[in-house]
């Protein structure tokens, strides 16, 4: 597990004893054995296809779009038997980030545990003879709350992952997980129950095939978001390696300067949907330096006044070059205005106070915090505490107070967590 925080590794150990637990009953005997494995082998033919790039394997791991085939199971199995169908399909899925292993250990401890909640939730909500008796509408309140057991099991999860391995601060970490899920696994959840209606039906298991299909076609429609968002991805990358090539002494510096941004923005509560694009404006907000004759970027004494003028063009070059992609959204004032200062004196437009667009007062401090803060050809880095410092001496000035705050407050979080490791 190197790499991977003590606190994250020894969470997911957690789930996995947990999930364990959970299995034991089946493992020991009585499980309707030839269901579980008819519904393992679907859950994991289902996952295949992300991994084979021929059968549109572009699809991102964990996307969901096959949680009916667990919902399915929780409905129609014991417990702890549904719980083992998941476990198969979570280990071939696909991982795009390392350490493979574990993540695919994480996913079926994880999945496990979810199907397991789900399944116990249905039979306390007396959801097994409604089945069997083809009760309807009655049969829809237990398979919705299993569905809603199923989703809050995995929201509590990935919270505390995110918590753990990715050192979100505990009051943000389930912030939105739980609104942005639970309409998707309702829906799951119906398509759960029309598969265990149809498994159960005169027809038997190969009908409830046909529930598959929708969401075959939703899968695909996932997928071609998930490509539109990695050509966005291409297109950021390929605009900062430009600027990094022309500009060497500021590689790195705008990836920094991005992951600053989000940590500001994390500290000061901003809606998880506006992260990516604040960190595309921290990540690009030199793309106009593009414009800038290489002489004057590379030049290692001060600056004339005509040289200095044509630096104070790039925010502008920047602005002219995104105009035109449109993913970008806020990210494109904050290139524009990260250069002005709370009191007006800033360029290109001499912007004050609230006039000056939010993204651009945090990209503002993000790019003035890594700027101090690492060596360049004319001066040595400065001290962490010393940057804050010269920080905080000009906020209200030329920096938003809050946003200075708000980096104090995630940086002193940031060291706490470290001792503690």
């Amino acid at each position: 597990m190197k790499g991977i925080p003590s606190s994250a590794g020894a969470y997911v150990l957690g789930a996995v004893l947990c999930a364990a637990v959970c299995v034991l009953p089946a493992l020991r005997g009585g499980a309707p054995w030839s269901a579980v494995l008819l519904l393992a082998v679907l859950y994991a033919g289902c996952e295949m296809p992300a991994r084979c790039r021929y059968l549109g394997g572009s699809a991102p791991p964990g996307a969901g779009s096959f949680f009916p085939v667990l919902l399915a199971a929780a409905f129609l199995l014991p417990p702890a038997a549904a719980a083992l169908v998941a476990v198969p399909g979570a280990l071939l899925g696909r991982v795009e980030r390392r350490p493979a292993g574990l993540r695919r250990t994480w996913r079926a401890a994880q999945l496990a545990l979810a199907t397991w909640g789900a399944a116990q939730t249905y039979l306390l909500l007396d959801g097994a003879p409604a089945l069997r008796a083809a009760d309807f509408p009655y049969a829809l309140w237990p398979a919705a709350g299993g569905a809603l057991a199923f989703c809050l099991v995995l929201t509590a999860l990935d919270g505390g992952i995110l918590a753990t391995a990715e050192r979100l601060p505990v009051r943000t970490a389930w912030r939105g997980l739980l609104l942005r899920s639970l309409a998707p696994h309702l829906v799951h959840g119906l398509a759960g129950l029309m598969m265990a209606v149809l498994w159960r039906s005169p027809y038997g298991p190969v009908s409830a095939l046909f529930v598959l299909l929708p969401m075959y076609i939703s899968c695909w429609i996932f997928a071609q978001y998930h490509r539109e968002r990695a050509a966005h991805q291409a297109t950021i990358r390929a605009l900062v390696q430009a600027v990094e090539l022309k500009d060497k002494y500021t590689r790195g510096h705008s990836e920094r300067v991005g992951r600053a941004s989000v940590l500001i923005a994390r500290e000061l509560g901003m809606a998880d949907e506006r992260l990516e694009v604040l960190r595309f404006a921290g990540i690009l907000h030199d793309v106009g330096k593009l414009g800038v004759p290489t002489r004057v970027l590379r030049k290692d004494g001060p600056l004339t006044p005509e040289e200095r003028r044509v630096i104070e063009l790039h925010p502008e070059y920047g602005h002219e070059m995104v105009r035109g992609i449109g993913f970008l959204g806020e990210a494109r004032a904050a290139i524009l205005h990260h250069h002005e200062r709370l009191d007006g004196s800033g360029y290109p437009y001499g912007l004050a106070g609230g006039q000056i667009p939010e993204f651009a007062r945090v990209v503002a401090v993000a790019d003035a915090f890594d700027a101090m803060t690492s060596t360049r050809s004319y001066r040595r880095a400065r001290p962490v505490r010393a940057a804050l410092e010269e920080l905080d001496r000009c906020a209200g000035r030329q920096f938003d107070p809050h946003m200075v705050g708000a980096l104090v407050r995630a940086l002193e979080r940031y060291r706490a967590w470290s001792r503690r490791r």
